[in-house]
């Protein structure tokens, strides 16, 4: 059994559960009890099991990417892992006949994951967390997978892969571009679509931000009629997903991807991990909650998504 199966079966303790939130609480004594599931890399402690199953039911909510992406799990492995992934293949095979598996052995492209940290900091005033009215554990729940969605969804676009997941617009590992354009229209709005593979398109969903939504919307043709029509959130039958991550249209900027998001993979790395901070926040009658993720986001299938680029 290794060691982080060790932690998390430890924090399934019902005596785990109690001492972790009276140390929330700013009650001393309880390290002992913890002590054997310190996180060396943050100081922090891990959320017991019945937390960390709400966590990441509300991150799941609250999380734009974690709803349209691929998430899993690599808890146990080190700070840096390899994906591969390859091409899916389906064959009509005569009885008898040859199975070419082993033809496309070699055929697999290697990602490399790794460990991006990722903080969010919560402080309540001592009335409030000493009331037994308040539920701690659910306030502080929310709160936290409100702030990493948040941060989340702003590298898994935008990030550059320097000590943040490597986002869908990177120069390097993002998105292929699908069509440049100097002036958004409708017409480049088609060609987006199309330059996507069908087996892409099947799935696909459209990422835009407001600004670039409501520019569309206005958008008319030459007897008047908009061009985007209908009050759903769909354009060519497929679902419009908004993020104000995404830029605006301006020269230099991608504006509007469309394509299959579940090839972008979301790896959580650690447990969520939580340090109280109690004396730097006494003399304010508060405690402070520092919490940390670890985990790592690419597009494995740089095609399954494509942008506009626009140009000067």
């Amino acid at each position: 059994m290794n060691e982080n199966t060790k932690i998390a079966l430890h924090t399934g303790e019902p005596e785990y559960d109690r001492n972790f939130w009276n140390h929330a609480r700013g009650a001393d004594g309880c390290e002992s009890v913890l002590a054997m599931c310190t996180d060396r890399a943050t100081g922090g402690y891990p959320l017991p099991v019945v937390a960390q199953n709400k966590f990441s039911e509300a991150l799941n909510k609250e999380s734009l990417f974690r709803q349209i992406g691929t998430t899993m799990n690599a808890l146990n492995h080190g700070y840096r892992i390899f994906a591969k992934d390859c091409e899916d293949i389906a064959l009509w095979v005569p009885e008898g006949g040859h199975i070419p598996v082993y033809e496309g052995i070699e055929d697999f492209k290697e990602h490399k994951l790794e460990s991006h940290k990722l903080a969010a900091f919560v402080k309540l005033d001592e009335d409030f967390i000493h009331d037994v009215s308040f539920h701690l554990e659910n306030y502080l729940v929310q709160r936290f997978a409100k702030n990493f969605a948040k941060g989340e969804e702003q590298a898994f676009i935008n990030g550059t892969g320097g000590d943040q997941p490597i986002g869908i617009l990177a120069e390097t590992y993002g998105a292929k571009i699908g069509t440049t354009t100097s002036a958004l229209t409708f017409e480049d709005i088609y060609k987006l679509y199309f330059s996507v593979k069908p087996e892409y398109r099947a799935n696909g969903s459209w990422m835009m931000n407001d600004e670039t939504a409501l520019y569309l919307r206005n958008l008319k043709d030459d007897d008047g009629n908009f061009l985007w029509r209908g009050s759903a959130d769909t354009l060519m039958g497929k679902p419009v997903v908004i993020s104000n991550e995404m830029p605006s249209i301006d020269d230099n900027t991608k504006p509007v991807a469309f394509g299959d998001f579940s090839y972008y993979w979301i790896v959580n790395r650690k447990l969520i991990t939580v340090r109280t901070l109690k004396e730097k926040f006494t003399l304010h009658d508060q405690i402070g909650y520092l919490a940390f993720e670890f985990v790592d986001g690419r597009l494995i299938r740089p095609d399954a998504i494509k942008v506009i680029q626009i140009r000067a």
